[in-house]
């Protein structure tokens, strides 16, 4: 009796195989339709024309204005390297300080109902809704010497004289973990979102103590949103000019007030150039070592 012979390029029998495999084959013809492509090219003039352009022009100007020696600057001064260094440093401070507030408050919106969820957002989203500049005037209202912290903490006996709160990297610090932190807890949100709440259910059914169970399962499944929440705030926190001139010292300058002060105030186009090229290409050098640690479209949202 011969044998049925099945031939390599029949298709494997059923609705639900059938249905998967068009599934498939529509997203495969939706991804390479050219037509989605030019939704996109609006913005990407936009990018080139206010972006990339400008960008262009002070990389050119760092090297014309007068000449390539505009770089010079760092091995002649020590300003501008100490400048970098506490840039980088106030940043990283700055990323931990929104870690350790964001985490905590993330969780809460995770684990929380639909409407303390809602409410919880709500109060993340609330800072975006007024200026910047209020924001961080507000703040000197409340560190300086005569301000709301040190009245408060010299009537309660606690201190005897004011405490520095401003006027250093510390006030800096403040301000800008205040502006940075709801980056900070939208990606750390998002990122728990994908986590299937049944694993840690799982572990707790075979006998992991809550603790226990958020420690060995929900923490690690959680680092791609404590990696993209770093990164952002991080690499947003080297590029601050308003929050460190208010808020921080005068004598210890963060790299957008030397361009700052390099363009406008000595009309040194061409180091303020080059002070901003060295910037973004440690910005570009800090995102590139970041996507080896985290694949930022799995916290956007994005599948394959």
């Amino acid at each position: 009796m011969a044998e049925a012979v099945t031939r390599p390029e029949d298709p494997p029998e059923g609705p639900a195989v059938a249905s998967g495999s068009l599934t498939a084959r529509t997203a495969r013809t939706a991804r390479r339709t050219p037509g989605w492509g030019l939704l996109a090219l609006p913005g990407v003039v936009f990018l080139l024309l206010f972006f990339g352009w400008p960008i262009g022009d002070m990389a050119i100007l760092s090297l014309t204005e007068p000449s390539p020696v505009n770089y010079a600057v760092f091995t002649e001064s020590p300003v501008y390297r100490d400048a970098y260094v506490t840039t980088f440093l106030v940043a990283a401070v700055t990323t931990g300080a929104c870690l350790l507030l964001g985490y905590p408050y993330a969780y809460v919106m995770h684990v929380s109902g639909r409407r303390l969820a809602l409410v919880l957002g709500f109060f993340v989203l609330l800072p975006f809704w007024s200026s910047i500049l209020v924001r961080t005037f507000a703040w000197s209202v409340w560190l300086q010497d005569s301000g709301i912290v040190n009245t408060a903490l010299m009537s309660a006996g606690i201190v005897d004289e004011p405490l520095p709160l401003i006027r250093n990297a510390l006030g800096t610090t403040i301000g800008m973990t205040h502006v940075l932190l709801p980056f900070m807890v939208l990606s750390l949100y998002a990122g728990m979102r994908r986590i299937d709440p049944d694993l840690t259910r799982a572990a707790k059914s075979l006998g992991a103590s809550p603790l226990t169970a958020f420690r060995r399962v929900f923490l690690p499944l959680s680092k791609a949103g404590v990696y993209a929440g770093s990164l952002i705030v991080f690499v947003i926190s080297l590029g601050f000019y308003l929050t460190p001139a208010i808020l921080g010292d005068p004598g210890e300058p963060l790299v957008g007030q030397l361009i700052v002060e390099q363009v406008s105030g000595q009309l040194e186009f061409g180091v303020g150039g080059a002070l901003g090229v060295v910037l973004l290409v440690s910005t570009l050098a800090i995102v590139w070592a970041g996507t080896r640690l985290v694949d930022l479209r799995t916290v956007m949202g994005y599948e394959e």
